[in-house]
């Protein structure tokens, strides 16, 4: 079972839906289940970006496929549609957020997966999906998302109750700098496996998500033996 600051592989972060993720938008690809890869590296194809200390995250929808007939997706507005009028990726996740706006339904929820580093992904968590807009970018239409941070859901349960264990998520500038300074391993035992961000003071005695003086890794079975305790 994940939980959010999990640092996991690419086929890690398949395995709970079966299935090889090709893309970044996935509307209930599975069990009703709807999740989003993002990433905030340097070169990242797309503008995402996390606000109000981590409880929010602004997601940039995805560009046509580049075909024969589209040589730069970059210059041409984000679909909503397909050529046979079946919604994109883009149009699922507006429609959802449409309806949760009109009081239609209850928010879209979704897990959000980081990339970090080539290879290298972090659970950041289940949001729910708020809001959608299009907005003018350059010379093109881009959709944007806005998805609020709920608690984590573990993949074994279906419900909709939430865990307010998990209030924010780590920013992408702190997690790179942890893993550098922590050459990727367990600072109690040198692991590199099944490791995970964890906040040296917890979020319930007042640590910060935002300074990596109080960002660890450690691997599971130091993450568990640790819990809440101030080490």
């Amino acid at each position: 079972m994940l939980s959010p600051g999990d640092v996991i592989s690419y086929l890690e972060m398949c395995a709970p839906f079966g299935v090889n993720l090709q893309r970044g938008m996935n509307y209930r690809i599975r069990d009703g289940e709807s999740l989003i890869l993002m990433s905030q590296r340097s070169g990242a194809p797309y503008q995402d970006r996390v606000e109000q200390d981590g409880r929010i995250i602004i997601y940039e929808g995805h560009d046509l496929p580049r075909t024969r007939g589209v040589v730069n997706p970059k210059i041409v507005d984000q679909p909503e549609f397909q050529p046979n009028g079946k919604p994109t990726q883009n149009g699922l996740f507006a429609e959802a957020a449409r309806k949760f706006k009109e009081g239609i339904f209850p928010p879209e929820r979704v897990r959000v997966f980081e990339k970090i580093r080539d290879g290298i992904w972090v659970y950041n968590g289940v949001f729910e999906l708020i809001d959608s807009w299009q907005e003018k970018s350059g010379s093109r239409k881009v959709f944007k998302f806005k998805l609020q941070l709920v608690g984590d859901v573990p993949f074994s349960e279906r419900s909709r109750s939430v865990s307010l264990e998990h209030d924010r998520v780590i920013p992408t500038h702190v997690k790179l700098e942890v893993w550098k300074r922590d050459k990727g391993c367990c600072v109690r035992c040198g692991s590199s496996k099944n490791l995970h961000f964890d906040h040296i003071i917890p979020y319930s005695l007042g640590g910060s998500s935002k300074e990596s003086e109080n960002i660890q890794l450690l691997c599971a079975k130091h993450n568990l033996e640790k819990h809440d305790a101030i080490q």
